[in-house]
């Protein structure tokens, strides 16, 4: 990595750090982006340039490092080992309970729900990647089979938060992994 790839990656770290301790300090609503700028030593027009939203901040502050884990994680696994298992095994490795605080943060607020659920889709393009190198599939049939696992793995993560219509959260019995291997598991014939 260079040193301009290094210093974004060190200032989208720095914004997501900041807006996660800003609003377990202050409460979601009571984040400006100006302080989250302020906080990083950034401009508020260079934190336009990282982050859509004030809430997508905030979850990458809990999810800063999860696609650099996943995709170590997934290269780590047997090269002999099926392919829908060890997807399975380094997203369920990274989607186990954030720390409490900031799970509670999560549930709490709607937007950020929805920006955790869209985090997945950073995971894509490493994904992309595995599945190209392991199954010799094209650029592009690596792409969409990576599309469809982020989608499996965002629905599965979403029936492991399940916000019901009056806003309670509940957090069923079945693991967040059991809930991704049976997601992930009905692309097992594409990932084959």
């Amino acid at each position: 990595m260079g040193l301009r790839e290094r210093k974004k990656t060190e200032t989208r770290a720095a914004l997501a750090a900041a807006a996660l301790r800003l609003a377990l300090e202050k409460g979601v609503d009571n984040v400006r982006v100006d302080e989250i700028a302020e906080a990083a030593n950034v401009s508020p027009r260079t934190y336009n340039n990282y982050f859509p939203s004030r809430d997508h901040a905030i979850v990458a502050g809990i999810t800063a490092t999860r696609a650099l884990r996943v995709t170590e994680a997934l290269r780590a696994r047997p090269a002999d080992e099926p392919l829908v298992d060890s997807i399975v095994a380094a997203f369920a490795e990274q989607y186990r309970e954030p720390p409490s605080e900031a799970l509670a943060l999560i549930t709490s607020t709607p937007s950020l729900r929805e920006a955790y659920l869209d985090s997945v889709d950073v995971l894509e393009p490493p994904i992309a990647e595995v599945v190209g190198q392991r199954l010799g599939k094209d650029p592009l049939g690596a792409a969409v089979l990576a599309a469809a696992v982020s989608a499996a793995a965002r629905i599965a993560v979403q029936r492991w938060v399940d916000v019901r219509p009056s806003g309670l959260v509940v957090v069923p019995a079945a693991t967040v992994e059991e809930h991704l291997r049976e997601a992930i598991g009905h692309l097992a014939p594409a990932l084959t």
